[in-house]
């Protein structure tokens, strides 16, 4: 019987690789919780820019290509992702699925408990 490996990193077709790289990405600037795959060490991380496939962001430490890892992106959660690439103190995550990256770009409400109604008070 034939063994066929399975190497899901190097499995995608070319057209796929391309599709998820060619995804619109948003510029942006916020933090984000990160952390290895399955490690109890969180750090956070300056996101640079977010598309439903991925992020780029600035890493405190080298971390090794095809890592597992996961990132907390405000408004979305935990997403769990791989690294795709890293340079200059930078790193890509592939995300495992597609997020909507505009739920980040929604502001952080802090719940201060219900709404009271207050009368306007005229100001002539």
């Amino acid at each position: 019987m034939d063994h066929i490996s399975h190497d899901p990193i190097t499995d995608d077709s070319a057209e796929d690789a391309a599709a998820q790289r060619n995804d619109a990405r948003d510029s942006l600037l916020l933090v984000a919780r990160f952390r290895v795959e399955g490690s109890t060490e969180i750090t956070q991380v300056r996101v640079r820019n977010l598309s439903s496939g991925g992020l780029m962001a600035d890493i405190p430490k080298p971390i090794d290509i095809g890592t597992m890892v996961e990132v907390e992106v405000r408004g979305v959660g935990w997403v769990n992702g791989r690294i795709a690439w890293v340079a200059a103190g930078r790193a890509g995550v592939a995300f495992d699925h597609p997020i909507d990256p505009q739920a980040a770009r929604k502001p952080v409400v802090a719940n201060s408990g219900p709404v009271k109604n207050k009368p306007i008070k005229p100001l002539f």
